[in-house]
């Protein structure tokens, strides 16, 4: 009988097997789209665009968001200005996004082929997708459209109030502006996402109430301080690409306190890259005899994310990073730690790291600096366990307080992978009462989703906002946020929404370099705090706050590419956002 059982289920299983492949060669998913008549699919399936996977949609004509000239013949009819024809770019390109871009579709090709594209038509759901741009009033078919549908769409032009930003110069233009296409380094966004420096163009914007953005949303404080805690929060929405000057609240935090020690500076960071000021700090501090001492994540390849880490070790006095060579598992773990010890008094640490995109403000970031010896000790603690070698799984719990009552706050540091860090936090999740705001690189992390959706359903207000690049995460948790009715939004920057923080209740904020995910808490090195201060939750909430009203409501729905034309500044900042091994121009997703 088990015999026959076991036969039974290597039958059923390759049945499965047989089936799912039969699935993946008559579907494809979708990996770019050029305009929402021009999509990009992968037909041999290696999740990279090749020669020949460019499917022209035939005989449909359609808005296209970057091409006023190619405005359907039927927009003639109703002497459409071009401000409107692109605004109805923009929405067409967003409808199309949102159903089609990493989506399954079947494609039925023409035969027809030129050398831009192949023709064919694409079915999503079994339904036609050219049928469904005709239904939404964004495009013909056979040169036939909906009217009432059309008519629908052209209402809602005027509440979308767009503009071209030109990044390099850093002006912005009327859509019809003849000034504002001339550049290749621009995007088209709604003016609440202009950064609050940019500059009006005096040609198209001259007369005073043209060139007040009034929709432009007002920064709140990124720093704030309450007894011997400090908070700095780095605003990602007005650094568009990452620089070396050490001119944000982060990196001269980081200075002043490399500056004002006097005996000891202990580094535990993922990763450095030179950034001037920090370099000529610890090189100053070791001058005057500070001691220093760091550890530091190292791959089993040659492909370290930060290159520049080991130029600081002639800087340093002792330092260990965690690679073993003949045990690649175990040095493929993370040492994923960003906090700094000075003076065994003060604590510097939070999700920056000592990286040209973390100092310069170019990723949004949560950073504490706190003041305490307790706490300096507890840390302290951790640092030499893995400067003595004891990284990962060897680390075991220090006998030394974890919980510190500090000036009227109230402070946990817990430390991965020994302890169980999800469980503290889904203890507060599960008390939420008002509200639970969630600025998160990523989260996949099963038993945190799943608090998370228990306090939606007990009617707590939970708002998400994650990386562009975590929508394609494996085991990422969005779609499972979004169906369970909890309002999830991708952003669309250039820089990574890299802070791994929650905020609860005007009360409490969690935050370090932990992500929420299965890797984060049993894995890797990590801290995380949970801060436990009225007047510290109300400013990180206004933050939050501010940057879901910068990102535009349609990235609830469709997926911000990390590198694209969407995400603001992505094309131009010289970095591979999206980690394709292709930067700027060179992606599709830019062209």
């Amino acid at each position: 009988m088990k015999k026959y059982f076991a036969i039974g289920i290597i039958v059923l299983l390759f049945v499965l097997f047989a089936i799912f492949t039969v699935y993946r060669q008559k579907y494809t998913p979708v990996l770019n789209l050029i305009n929402p008549a021009t999509v990009q699919v992968d037909l041999n399936n290696n999740g990279k665009i090749d020669d020949g996977e460019t499917v022209c949609i035939p005989e449909t004509e359609v808005f296209s968001l970057y091409d006023k000239e190619k405005a359907p013949a039927f927009a003639k009819e109703f002497k459409l200005t071009t401000r409107e024809i692109i605004t109805l770019g923009y929405m067409a390109d967003n409808y199309a996004n949102s159903i089609l871009l990493s989506k399954p579709v079947k494609v039925k090709f023409t035969g027809k082929i030129t050398p831009e594209c192949k023709y064919g038509d694409v079915y999503i759901n079994n339904k036609n997708y050219s049928k469904l741009l005709q239904e939404s009033g964004f495009a013909s078919l056979k040169g036939e459209f909906i009217k009432e549908k059309f008519l629908e769409k052209l209402k809602f032009t005027a509440k979308n109030k767009l503009v071209i930003y030109n990044i390099k110069s850093g002006k912005y233009h009327n859509t019809d502006c003849k000034y504002g296409l001339m550049s290749s380094d621009y995007s088209i966004i709604p003016e609440s996402q202009l950064p609050k420096n940019a500059k009006p163009c005096k040609y198209c914007r001259i007369h005073p109430e043209k060139s007040t953005i009034k929709n432009n949303i007002k920064p709140p404080d990124s720093t704030a301080a309450s007894g011997s805690i400090r908070l700095i929060l780095s605003d990602f929405t007005q650094k568009l690409k990452p620089d070396k000057n050490c001119d944000t609240q982060g990196c001269t935090a980081l200075c002043d306190e490399i500056n004002k020690a006097q005996n000891s500076i202990d580094l535990a960071v993922y990763g450095m890259n030179i950034v001037p000021a920090v370099y000529e700090a610890l090189y100053n501090a070791r001058n005057r005899g500070v001691v220093i001492r760091m550890v530091y994540d190292k791959s089993s390849s040659d492909k370290d994310y930060y290159t520049e880490t080991e130029q600081f070790l002639k800087l340093i006095h002792q330092y260990k990073s965690d690679f073993i060579a003949d045990k690649p598992g175990y040095t493929n773990k993370l040492m994923h730690n960003k906090f700094v010890i000075f003076d065994n008094e003060t604590v510097f640490t939070g999700s920056m790291n000592l990286s040209y995109s973390g100092l310069s403000g170019y990723n949004s970031d949560a950073v504490v600096i706190i003041n305490s010896k307790d706490i300096a000790k507890l840390y302290t603690a951790e640092f030499e366990q893995m400067l003595s070698g004891k990284f990962h799984e060897l680390k075991t719990k220090p006998d030394l307080p974890y919980n510190f009552n500090l000036n009227g706050s109230k402070i946990s540091v817990y430390f991965s992978p020994y302890d169980k860090t999800s469980e503290k936090i889904i203890q507060i999740i599960d008390g939420a009462k008002s509200y639970i705001y969630v600025p998160a690189y990523l989260i996949t992390h099963e038993k945190i989703t799943s608090a998370l959706i228990h306090a939606k359903n007990r009617n707590v207000d939970v708002k998400i906002i994650i990386d562009a690049n975590s929508t394609t995460t494996r085991n990422t948790k969005y779609l499972v946020l979004r169906e369970n009715k909890i309002p999830v939004k991708t952003e669309n920057y250039a820089g990574k929404l890299h802070s791994k923080s929650m905020i609860i209740d005007d009360k409490y904020i969690i935050l370090g370099s932990m992500n929420f995910s299965n890797s984060g808490e049993n894995k890797n090195d990590e801290n995380t705090l949970v801060i436990e201060n009225s007047e510290l939750a109300k400013s990180y909430r206004k933050f939050f706050t501010y940057l879901w009203a910068k990102i535009p409501d349609i990235y609830l729905t469709r997926n911000a590419r990390a590198e694209g034309k969407d995400t603001i500044g992505s094309c131009t900042d010289g970095i591979d956002n999206d980690f394709d091994g292709l930067t700027d121009f060179e992606d599709s997703a830019c062209k």
